[in-house]
């Protein structure tokens, strides 16, 4: 029988799971949390709020923003294509209303340059296989599957082809479902996002512990974060939890028009939302006791009762981070 040290701490068992890559940036346990800013289509179909979003993101530290791009005449059912809409742009038909506030290959190409200018990645949700088709050719780093898409085999396969990371949001979605989707795409590639899709998502409703038992479930599969709460603490828990990547909304205001905005976090607040996930990430620690150089004056004035025996364990435990 080996002999123990009955109050030894020791080193926790590493888990195995696979890092993923988006562009040069390294996403899992381990690394830093891979932040994204979600603009969707709360730009408005206009490039000025597009860039002023980018901005936005870049001056809070995020790491990527994401879009959603779809075909109009694919994604949106026939029976409401001449169902006439309120804008802001005056009242129109709702297909005309989906071609409005869809970027086409310029304003993609404009995207690409200002992104890069500023030192951040851009990527976006598909909604068709044709948009996969469009969003390839600008070579983007990853693609994310909405959690309204997660029952799209044809999507999912067309996304799997391409060989990017893929993201996948679980919202609105069975174990059984999230299971399917993960086989389709394969486990290999892939981060898992939790989610909640409602929006704004109560914070009863938000069921934090997901990211746990999704990473329970899928052990070689890195877990994160998908937001669309109203609040920045839930998301910040989240990362305290284990989410290796958040994504959140973003807007430039939240009274602007939009289904989405409402459900967004805006420029200063993504800035304080951003700063919170570094320091929390840089709290967290590895797990294992350390001691550190700042508490030797502590132990030499407050503790009373030392044994010269442990002197050698303190040494070996003592860190000057």
């Amino acid at each position: 029988m080996t002999d123990a040290t009955p109050n030894a701490v020791s080193t926790p068992s590493p888990v195995s799971t696979p890092n993923r890559r988006i562009g040069h940036q390294i996403v899992g346990p381990g690394h830093p949390v891979y932040v994204v800013g979600e603009i969707g289509i709360n730009h408005n179909g206009e490039l000025e709020n597009a860039f002023g979003l980018i901005n936005a993101a870049a001056e809070a530290g995020c790491d990527a923003v994401k879009f959603q791009k779809r075909t109009p005449e694919i994604c949106t059912p026939r029976d409401q294509w001449e169902i006439e809409r309120d804008t802001p742009w005056g009242r129109m038909t709702y297909i005309d209303y989906r071609h409005r506030v869809e970027f086409g290959a310029d304003e993609y190409r404009a995207i690409t340059e200002y992104c890069q200018a500023k030192g951040i990645a851009w990527f976006a949700s598909p909604w068709d296989a044709e948009s996969v088709d469009f969003l390839e050719q600008f070579d983007v780093p990853a693609h994310k599957v909405a959690s309204a898409s997660l029952t799209d085999d044809e999507l999912l396969r067309k996304l799997r082809a391409t060989g990017k990371t893929i993201i996948l949001s679980t919202g609105m979605s069975t174990p059984r479902q999230i299971r399917h989707a993960v086989e389709v795409l394969g486990s290999d590639n892939i981060v898992l996002l939790h989610a909640t899709s409602t929006y704004p998502a109560k914070n009863r409703e938000l069921n934090l512990r997901m990211i746990d038992t999704l990473r329970r479930e899928f052990p070689n599969v890195p877990i994160g974060y998908s937001g669309h709460e109203t609040g920045l603490q839930t998301t910040v828990a989240a990362v305290a939890l284990g989410a290796v990547m958040v994504e959140r909304h973003i807007t430039l205001d939240r009274a602007m028009w939009g289904s989405d905005q409402a459900a967004s976090v805006e420029p200063q607040g993504l800035q304080r939302l951003v700063r919170d996930i570094r320091a929390i990430e840089d709290s967290l620690g590895d797990g294992v006791k350390h001691i550190y150089a700042g508490e030797l004056a502590a132990m030499k004035k407050l503790r009373r009762v030392r044994n010269e025996s442990d002197q050698a364990e303190t040494e070996a435990l003592l860190v000057s981070a």
